[in-house]
């Protein structure tokens, strides 16, 4: 096994004149299947072509992108594994310092939306090189979308980077057959009909039979437009029914062409067989090498795809709602591996993926027909049709366990607890508890309100409270000291005061100590960013409260952490302008005690009542 090429050196060795792709990436380079570029890279090269990888080029230098030569077929251009301004940003738009995608964790390797000054760069460095652009930051802004840090809505992200192709989603299908037309001499401007890729052209050259969004102006100008063309998108992401989807951009047209097919089984196996070195390159030792490998170097990924469908997170639109999943045989393959690496402890981190309990599709319905379009399997109760059944994943499990070597399996990617409430059969939540948790087990209730958990495309929390109550029976029979680790968010669409402190009620009652909170973050492309911005459910087209005021949003936050002294003076706050002074005081019924400002103005005299309208009466019969 090698790395791919990533200098001149390398080339000279392996005898390599010219390469076929030139791969630019905004992370540091880790081979690993966890990290898209690896996948892309080890696939292509599987398929016969050569592939050199340039990591966080200098973007103010365009002989840097040249360091490895022009490739023969396409330069590839990816921001990373995430958004790049969200790998630069917080939530309150400050600038990170650090970054667990690049060496020694430090920030400043790549630029703010790398994607787009990465593909400028090539165009300027080889002209007539044709530029293919994925991952995750193009894919959730390949239409007109929101941008949060420049608050605006930007067009497709391939009218800033000029890409000749733009593939969305995963990415084998569509790059393996772009590499073979490219291969076979086709013009990378005649490549128009592949799944799971967007491109622009001619007004005139739009293809029949597309469902049309609102154009880029419009959503501009037109909230209600923005919204509606959300839903057009979402309604046509499904690989049986959805349809190629055009969106004007100014003097051209975006066309979308369907999603690519969701890989395999089989497919799925051989991805995930590939020689992955499963470790950052050595260049980066002396750096103090690349931390968000840590965490997945020893986790298997055993599917793909998430029916869960939350409308903040971006799977739907990139990923895909469909589940598909590796063979038995192939994860256990992969953990013997894993056995085999010098710095396994025998500690297997996760066998997950989106979810780490779906291990097929929703119902067999979907198999025919897709998922149901503007539906949800679990939200806001559990459909009628729902298939939950934990056997295969629970029976994978147990042959992991008994692999020499491995200690210990961890579930750490996260558990539908809504989902595994629908089994009727508790033989998994048993064996959860019994041998996969350490100490905390992660979940997802995000918020108690109804009405904000409605905006979230998540379920009631009696469906928390069930699982709650059935986790802590079974943790204290097997007379296990384990906790459930509730992840939680603020100031989400739909998300008034009065719904955070009913959330800060819900985590006192249950004696929750949230230590970390997640502020809502409006990433590009998602259902939730869509309700930010345009204060519209795009489904309903109901008005949806949106909480911008940065004191409101502390509050909101300081309120989900209401045990803390240094959060009470916003609490109060928060407390006195919803109207719930009841809840300040000291006692059992309370959930603050007060400060010394809020004690001085409770005894500041107030008035007489009537008082003042004593007064002015006074004053008018003098006047008479």
């Amino acid at each position: 096994m090698a790395f791919m090429p990533v200098c001149q050196r390398d080339l000279t060795e392996r005898g390599i004149e010219q390469l076929d792709f030139v791969y630019i990436i905004g992370d540091a380079y880790v081979d690993h299947p966890s990290f898209g570029v690896a996948i892309i890279s080890r696939v292509l090269e599987s398929h016969g072509y050569t592939v050199g990888i340039i990591s966080q080029p200098d973007w103010r230098n365009v002989s840097d992108f040249l360091r490895l030569g022009k490739p023969r077929l396409a330069w590839l251009v990816t921001a990373g594994n995430i958004d790049s301004m969200v790998a630069h940003y917080t939530v309150a738009k400050k600038k990170r310092s650090d970054d667990a995608y690049s060496p020694g964790g430090k920030g400043g390797k790549r630029p703010d939306r790398a994607a787009t000054v990465y593909c400028r760069m090539c165009r300027e460095a080889a002209p007539e090189i044709p530029v293919l652009c994925g991952g995750l930051e193009v894919s959730l802004r390949r239409f007109a979308h929101y941008d949060y840090w420049s608050d605006s809505v930007m067009p497709s992200v391939l009218v800033d980077t000029g890409a000749d192709l733009l593939m969305y989603g995963m990415g084998e299908h569509q790059i393996v057959e772009i590499a073979d037309r490219l291969n076979a001499g086709k013009d990378v401007r005649s490549i128009r009909d592949v799944r799971g890729t967007c491109y622009l052209c001619e007004p005139v050259e739009t293809p029949y039979g597309a469902v049309q969004c609102p154009s880029f102006k419009e959503v501009s100008e037109n909230k209600t437009l923005y919204a509606k063309a959300c839903r057009i998108q979402y309604d046509q992401q499904d690989e049986i029914y959805g349809k190629m989807i055009i969106q004007r951009q100014g003097d051209k047209m975006l066309v979308q062409n369907p999603p690519a097919l969701a890989l395999t089984t089989e497919e799925l196996d051989k991805v995930y067989s590939l020689p992955y070195e499963r470790r950052y390159h050595p260049m980066y030792e002396s750096q103090g090498g690349v931390s968000s490998i840590e965490e997945v170097q020893f986790s298997i990924t055993h599917n793909r795809g998430c029916f869960g469908f939350c409308n903040f997170c971006s799977i739907a639109l990139h990923q895909g709602r469909k589940v598909t999943c590796r063979s038995e045989e192939s994860v256990l393959e992969e953990a013997v591996k894993l056995t085999q690496m010098p710095e396994f402890k025998g500690y297997i981190h996760d066998v997950g993926g989106p979810t780490a309990n779906f291990r097929g599709p929703s119902c067999e319905k979907q198999l025919e027909y897709g998922l149901c379009k503007g539906r949800k399997c679990l939200a806001p109760e559990p459909c009628k049709n729902l298939d939950a059944d934990h056997t295969e994943y629970l029976d994978m499990l147990r042959k992991l366990r008994k692999i020499p070597g491995v200690k210990k399996v961890f579930i750490r990617s996260g558990i539908r607890y809504d989902y595994l409430m629908e089994d009727k059969s508790d033989e998994f939540m048993q064996e959860l508890i019994e041998h996969h948790i350490s100490g905390q087990l992660k979940v997802a209730p995000e918020h108690c309100s109804a009405a904000v958990l409605d905006k979230m495309g998540k379920p009631h929390i009696e469906a928390y409270k069930k699982f709650q109550k059935k986790f802590y029976e079974i943790t204290k029979q097997k007379g296990k000291e384990q906790y459930l680790v509730p992840y939680l968010m603020s100031s989400h669409p739909g998300s008034e005061l009065k719904d955070a402190v009913e959330l800060a009620l819900f985590l006192k009652q249950n004696r929750i100590h949230p230590e970390q909170v997640q502020d809502f973050y409006p990433t590009p492309g998602t259902l939730s960013t869509c309700m930010f911005y345009t204060g519209l459910d795009p489904y309903t087209l109901e008005p949806v409260y949106v909480a911008k005021d940065p004191q409101e949003k502390a509050m909101q936050r300081a309120l989900l952490q209401y045990y803390k002294p240094e959060n009470r003076s916003k609490i109060i706050k928060a407390l006195c302008k919803a109207g719930r002074q009841d809840l300040i005081g000291h006692g059992a019924g309370k959930l603050v005690p007060p400060d010394a400002e809020y004690l001085k103005r409770q005894k500041k005299p107030q008035p007489a009542k009537g008082k003042g309208e004593k007064s002015r009466g006074a004053k008018k019969r003098r006047r008479k």
